[in-house]
C-alpha cells in the first residue's frame, strides 16, 4: 500500500509540474505576472494593470455537430445546451448525382427546443421524397444547416445513417476529402470521421489504409504516374464517395497549366451564406466553382480564411471548420494550399479603465504548442512541412536553451509545380494586434518578416535560383510590401515611420519595419532572377503595382540606407475573397496602381512555358476585371 501511495503521489506531482509548467509565462513577453490567486495580469503603467478577461466560445464545434443519435422514426440532435433555440434544416447529399454532392434541403425544417431536434426520415423523407433510395439500401447522408433565431448560419453539417427504422448514425465522413499535397508520384486524402476508424482509399486496384483507427484520416497515396488523372474512392466509412484528382506534372516538363490566388473570406455582410460563422461561405463558394471551371491546378490562399480575433481555441476551431466546409465538394479534386493573416490570431486579452476609458492589450496565447494561434492552425490543415521551426535561436532569443516562440510549422513553407516555385510566409507571426502597447507586453508587428524566417527566405530562394527545371517563383505572404487601400497605417509602411518593429522580452529588434521591407526586397528582385510577382492580401480589394526603381518608396524624411531595385517585379494583391471592402488610399507610389476595385475577385494566373500571364475575374458576375502578361 504504501509504494501504491508513493507511485500515486509521485505521478500526482509530475501532473502539477506539468501543469504549472505550461502555465509559466513564455520569457519573450514583458511586464506579464500572475497575482496570488495566478490571475494573470499585464503592468502596463506604473501601479496600473490589466487583468486578463478572456470572451469564451458562442459556440463550439462539437455543439453544434448536435452528437446526433439514431431513433425509432430518424435522428435526434443534442446540443448540449439546454437554453440553445434555433432551427435546423436539412436534407439528403446524393453522392451519385453529379460531381459535386451538395445537399438538397428538404422544404420542410425543424425547431430546436431547449437545445434539442429531431429529423424523421421514416415519416417525412420517403416515398416521393427519397431521392437516394435509403428505403432500399438501408443507408444515406444527410446534410444539415443550424441557425440561430436570429438567422445567422452557425455551422454546416453531415451525418450518415443506416437502417430503415429504427436508423443508426453510421461512420460518417464530416469534412472532406481534400487533396493535399500533391506530387508527380504522391498526393495525400484527408478527410474527418464522425467516429474513430480504418477508414481507406482505393487508387484503381490499390487499396491504402489508415494504419490504426483514427478520426482524421490523412492518407499518402504513392507510386503515381507524373500528369495523370485518377479516380478515387472512399472505404471504410457507411457512405461510398468517388472523385478524382490528377498528378503534377514532372518538374520542369514545361507544361501549360494554371493557377489560382485570393484571400481575406472573413465573414461579409449582407447576411446569409456572407457569414457562415466567420466566413463568407458564398464568396469562397463562387471562387471554388469558378477555380474548377478554368481547369486549375491549385488555388493558393494566403490569410484571413476566418474572422478570427478569438480569445478561445474552441471558437477559431468552429471557424476553421465552417472555412473547410466552404471549399468543399470542390476540393476533392484539387488542393487548396493556405497561409496565416492577422485574423487567424488566438489571443489572451488584458483589460483595464483609464479616465473613464476601456483599455484593452493583446498577446497571442500561449502555451504555444497548444494554445497560440500557430499551434491551432497547424492542427486544422495539412501543409507541407519544410519550412523553418521558429524564431529560436535568433540573436535576440532571451534563451537559446529552450523554447520561446511559437512553431512555424505549415504557416511558412514551399512547394512547386511543374516549373513554378511557390513560398509562402507568414508575415503575421506571433502577432500582437494592439501594436500601440507592443513596447509593453513585447510581441511581433502586423507585416514584419523575423530573422529567422528571413533566413530561410534567402536560402530557399537560392534554391530554386539554382535549380534548372524551376523558370518561375511566386512569394507570397499576407501582408503588402506597398499598401493602397485600407492598410497604409500598416503592412510593410505604416506610413513611412521606421520607428515601428517587434518587441522580444521587451527589447526592440535592431531593424524597422521600413529597412526589413528593404531586405526582403533586396531578396526577391535583387537577389533572384526568377521570381515573378508578390501575391498579398490583407487589403480588401485587388490591384496590381509594377515593383521597378521608379516607384517612390520612402518617405520624405528618411535617413537609413536607401536600395535600389535592379529590375521589374509585380506586387498583386488580391484580399477580395469577401471580406468588407476597402478603397483606395493616397500613398508615396498610388500613381503607378493598376486595375484596382472592390469588386469580389479571382486571379488567374496562367502558366506555359517561360511564359506567364495573368486575368482576373469575379467570381460572384463572371465579369473580366483586369489582364495582363507577368513575363513574356
Amino acid at each position: 500500500m504504501k509504494s501504491r501511495l508513493s507511485l500515486t503521489f509521485l505521478f500526482l506531482a509530475s501532473v502539477f509540474s506539468c501543469l504549472h509548467a505550461q502555465k509559466k509565462i513564455p520569457e519573450v513577453y514583458s511586464n506579464l505576472h500572475r497575482d496570488r490567486d495566478g490571475r494573470m495580469y499585464l503592468e502596463w503603467m506604473k501601479d496600473r494593470k490589466a487583468y486578463q478577461v478572456d470572451k469564451p466560445a458562442e459556440y463550439t464545434l462539437e455543439g453544434v455537430m448536435g452528437q446526433p443519435g439514431g431513433t425509432e422514426t430518424g435522428i435526434a440532435f443534442d446540443f448540449n445546451d439546454p437554453g440553445f433555440t434555433g432551427i435546423l434544416y436539412y436534407g439528403f447529399i446524393h453522392y451519385d448525382d453529379g460531381a459535386l454532392p451538395y445537399p438538397v434541403y428538404f422544404w420542410d425544417f425543424e425547431i430546436i427546443r431547449q437545445g434539442k431536434a429531431h429529423i424523421d426520415i421514416l415519416n417525412n423523407l420517403s416515398g416521393r421524397y427519397d431521392m437516394i433510395g435509403w428505403q432500399n439500401t438501408g443507408r444515406g447522408t444527410l446534410g444539415y444547416r443550424i441557425i440561430s433565431l436570429y438567422g445567422e448560419i452557425i455551422y454546416d453539417g453531415k451525418v450518415s445513417f443506416e437502417g430503415t427504422g429504427p436508423f443508426r448514425v453510421g461512420t460518417t465522413v464530416v469534412e472532406g476529402p481534400f487533396i493535399n499535397l500533391p506530387g508527380h508520384e504522391r498526393v495525400t486524402v484527408s478527410f474527418k470521421t464522425n467516429v474513430k476508424c480504418r477508414a481507406s482509399v482505393k487508387v484503381d486496384d490499390r487499396v491504402f489504409r489508415d494504419p490504426r483507427s483514427v478520426t482524421e484520416h490523412n492518407i499518402e497515396i504513392t507510386g503515381l504516374a507524373p500528369d495523370t488523372k485518377y479516380g478515387y474512392a472512399l472505404g471504410g466509412v457507411t457512405q461510398s464517395q468517388n472523385y478524382s484528382f490528377r498528378t503534377a506534372p514532372e518538374p520542369g516538363s514545361r507544361t501549360s497549366f494554371t493557377f489560382a490566388y485570393a484571400s481575406d473570406s472573413r465573414n461579409g455582410t449582407g447576411g446569409g451564406e456572407r457569414n457562415i460563422y466567420g466566413v463568407n461561405a458564398y464568396i469562397m463558394k463562387k471562387i471554388m466553382a469558378l477555380s474548377l471551371q478554368n481547369n486549375t491546378c491549385f488555388l493558393q490562399f494566403t490569410g484571413d480564411l476566418i474572422s478570427g480575433y478569438t480569445t478561445d481555441k474552441k471558437s477559431s476551431e468552429l471557424q476553421y471548420a465552417n472555412w473547410r466546409r466552404s471549399i468543399e465538394p470542390f476540393s476533392h479534386y484539387f488542393p487548396v494550399y493556405v497561409g496565416m493573416g492577422n485574423h487567424e490570431v488566438l489571443e489572451f486579452m488584458f483589460l483595464d479603465s483609464l479616465n473613464n476609458r476601456e483599455v484593452k492589450m493583446k498577446i497571442d496565447r500561449f502555451p504555444f504548442e497548444t494554445e497560440s494561434a500557430e499551434a491551432v492552425y497547424i492542427e486544422n490543415f495539412v501543409m507541407p512541412e519544410n519550412g523553418p521551426e521558429s524564431e529560436d535561436g535568433a540573436i535576440y532569443d532571451p534563451n537559446p536553451r529552450k523554447t520561446d516562440f511559437p512553431s512555424y510549422k505549415e504557416s511558412v513553407y514551399h512547394y512547386t509545380y511543374d516549373n513554378v516555385g511557390m513560398i509562402v510566409l507568414n508575415s503575421d507571426y506571433w502577432y500582437n494586434s494592439t501594436q500601440q502597447f507592443i513596447r509593453v507586453s513585447s510581441g511581433n508587428l502586423h507585416g514584419y518578416i523575423m530573422d529567422r524566417q528571413l533566413e530561410w527566405l534567402k536560402e530557399t530562394l537560392a534554391m530554386f535560383e539554382e535549380d534548372p527545371k524551376t523558370d518561375h517563383v511566386f512569394v507570397t505572404m499576407h501582408t503588402p510590401a506597398f499598401p493602397n487601400g485600407g492598410h497604409v497605417k500598416d503592412d510593410m509602411w505604416y506610413d513611412g515611420r521606421n520607428e515601428w518593429r517587434p518587441y522580444i522580452a521587451g527589447r526592440p529588434v535592431a531593424k524597422g519595419i521600413i529597412e526589413r521591407r528593404d531586405e526582403f526586397l533586396d531578396l526577391v528582385v535583387n537577389k533572384n532572377s526568377k521570381v515573378v510577382a508578390l501575391l498579398t492580401g490583407d487589403e480588401h480589394n485587388y490591384n496590381r503595382l509594377k515593383l521597378s526603381n521608379e516607384l517612390e518608396i520612402y518617405p520624405e524624411l528618411y535617413f537609413p540606407e536607401k536600395i535600389t531595385l535592379d529590375r521589374d517585379i509585380w506586387q498583386i494583391n488580391n484580399g477580395a475573397a469577401g471580406a468588407p471592402y476597402y478603397a483606395q488610399e493616397q500613398a508615396p507610389w498610388s500613381e503607378h496602381v493598376q486595375g484596382f476595385t472592390t469588386r469580389n475577385a479571382l486571379v488567374l494566373i496562367r502558366v506555359e512555358g517561360k511564359k506567364v500571364s495573368m486575368k482576373v475575374i469575379n467570381p460572384d458576375t463572371l465579369e473580366l476585371i483586369d489582364e495582363a502578361v507577368l513575363r513574356d
